[in-house]
């Protein structure tokens, strides 16, 4: 199974309709996928159709209550499955203090889930964060393989993601030696813009001379890439949520659609390189 966290600190970024509109994308093109919602707002629980509260064991009784996965886990669609959000994951923080290796409850979760491994379970595991780094965000990225980042062409959110790589970095170090950046995918794109452009291949010779800098002092993100498809701004991505339905139900041949299907495809093949590199290396 591959696993991805899909992270930003910083909201409105485009994380949520990323998370859920790659996971349906995935699971249309035949991909089994578990959508979990980190996130206490549960944007991609009720994106996906779904009431939080509907579902008896949500995402904070994963975590804090000690349900497995499969008890938390709710059929959204076609291939798809998805572990709920409720606001109760809003105190988390509070439940599980002081408890010792709370960072790592999620990861232990999916380890002990037959689903999350062997030729009949989930291909992708999609954790949506909250826009923060606190210890949700650490318990994602604790638990998968790669982090997906979504970056809004602008020089504010440029600036923001050095923090957001300074954190990867921690927790490949400390707790997930496996953790790398899987790539920058630009949402909210406006193509006309030199802006949008001008960040676009800043973000791209930053990751170049990562990955190009003998000492390779930054491992999690050396490798990293930003992704040729580009999401553009659309005014029927932002529609979709408030009907629970993904762009591809919502809005199938619009802008949207094309562009996240188009992603959904790169980043499935982006993650085939990233196994085959990783088994190299291994």
């Amino acid at each position: 199974m591959r696993s991805i966290a899909v992270a930003n600190q910083k909201g409105g970024v485009g994380k949520t309709t990323t998370s859920v509109n790659l996971a349906v994308g995935l699971a249309r093109a035949g991909r089994r996928i578990c959508l979990i919602d980190l996130d206490p707002q549960a944007h991609a629980t009720l994106h996906v159709g779904v009431q939080p509260g509907a579902h008896p064991v949500s995402a904070f009784d994963l975590l804090a209550g000690g349900a497995s996965l499969a008890e938390a886990t709710v059929e959204a669609g076609e291939n798809l499955w998805l572990v709920p959000s409720h606001i109760d994951l809003s105190a988390t923080e509070v439940a599980l203090a002081g408890q010792p290796g709370r960072e790592s409850i999620l990861r232990r979760r999916m380890e002990a889930e037959p689903a999350c491994a062997g030729p009949n379970g989930y291909d992708y595991c999609i954790i949506d964060c909250p826009p923060s780094l606190g210890v949700l965000s650490l318990n994602a990225m604790a638990a998968v393989d790669r982090v997906l980042l979504p970056l809004q062409p602008h020089f504010l959110a440029l600036h923001g993601l050095s923090k957001l790589l300074e954190t990867v970095e921690l927790v490949a170090e400390r707790v997930n030696p496996r953790l790398a950046v899987l790539g920058v995918v630009l949402c909210l794109y406006e193509s006309g813009t030199r802006l949008a452009g001008e960040v676009g291949r800043d973000v791209e010779a930053f990751f170049s001379a990562a990955d190009q800098a003998t000492d390779r002092r930054h491992p999690a993100w050396s490798g990293a890439r930003v992704f040729g498809t580009k999401i553009r701004r659309n005014i029927r991505l932002a529609e979709a949520p408030s009907f629970g339905r993904s762009i591809f139900d919502y809005a199938p041949d619009s802008h949207g659609a094309e562009d996240y299907r188009a992603l959904a495809a790169e980043v499935d093949q982006a993650a085939a390189v990233d196994d085959v590199r990783d088994r190299r290396a291994a």
